[in-house]
């Protein structure tokens, strides 16, 4: 059984999903097993990861019928036999030693139920300002109290960037399937059961920004579903039992909470 299982959905990745698994592949810690889950593509996308698969034997290809990425990664979960889970996306490069780096954060702090790691967006001609400053957020949060302080302001680690500890996953369930942003619902669940999160300071995923991402593309990462998992969490939480707050900032994301929180019968006392 190897120490750690990586779990790649792809889903029409012709184009991008060979260097993603190479990159993992080429890993300098080697005792890995990549568990690839093919959801449905109608591209070259199966045939290259069956490729892999036939050249080497650390390779396990999965395919599932198209069902998105939660249920995708649930079904690749069922095959990663392993301690350590590492998320890993078709359009990304990890770098060599990423896997290792990781797997010494963990074991040096038994502790921590994930940790993701500094990013690097790439191609830099397509970066825009609002995910260069995401970007920079996220890469200050290298310890698990910066990660608590910033819970609530956006998913603290990139998803494709995590290593999780198989018994803190299974623990949570594994990942939801809604209408949500199913990495942030992970860490925010992992956050309510006690367990810390952080990341390795340290760049080790290069993370593809295009015009065609999930979060670009797909409803269930708009503002106001971001904004709907804060405020489940809040008032299952630090606002059980209130009946009102006051909430800071009256414009478009202070309006979203107020909305949000009244679905869990917390009323807004007034804006500041």
């Amino acid at each position: 059984m190897p120490r750690v299982a990586v779990l790649l959905p792809a889903r029409d990745a012709a184009g991008t999903v060979r260097a993603a698994a190479v990159s993992i592949l080429r890993q300098s810690h080697r005792d890995l097993a990549l568990v690839a889950v093919d959801d449905g593509s109608r591209d070259g996308t199966a045939a290259i990861l069956e490729g892999l698969a036939r050249r080497d034997r650390r390779v396990q290809v999965i395919h599932g019928p198209g069902e998105g990425i939660a249920l995708a990664l649930n079904r690749g979960l069922a095959s990663c036999d392993a301690d350590v889970v590492v998320r890993m996306d078709a359009d990304d490069v990890a770098h060599p030693s990423r896997v290792g780096r990781q797997l010494a954060a963990l074991e040096a702090d038994p502790a921590l139920a994930a940790v993701g790691s500094r990013v690097r967006l790439f191609p830099r001609r397509g970066v825009a300002g609002g995910m260069a400053r995401y970007a920079a957020w996220l890469n200050g949060l290298v310890t698990p109290d910066l990660v608590a302080r910033d819970l609530l302001v956006e998913a603290p680690l990139v998803h494709p960037a995590s290593a999780i500890r198989r018994e803190a996953l299974e623990e949570a369930g594994g990942w939801r399937d809604g209408d949500f942003p199913e990495d942030y619902d992970l860490w925010l669940r992992l956050s309510a059961a006690g367990r810390r999160i952080s990341n390795v300071p340290e760049v080790l995923l290069d993370w593809r920004e295009s015009p065609s991402r999930l979060t670009r593309t797909d409803g269930r990462y708009a503002l106001s579903r971001h904004v709907a998992l804060k405020a489940a969490w809040l008032a299952a939480g630090g606002l059980a039992g209130r009946s009102e707050v006051a909430i800071w900032g009256a414009g478009e994301t202070g309006r979203a909470f107020a909305r949000a929180l009244s679905r869990h019968g917390v009323g807004v006392a007034l804006f500041l």
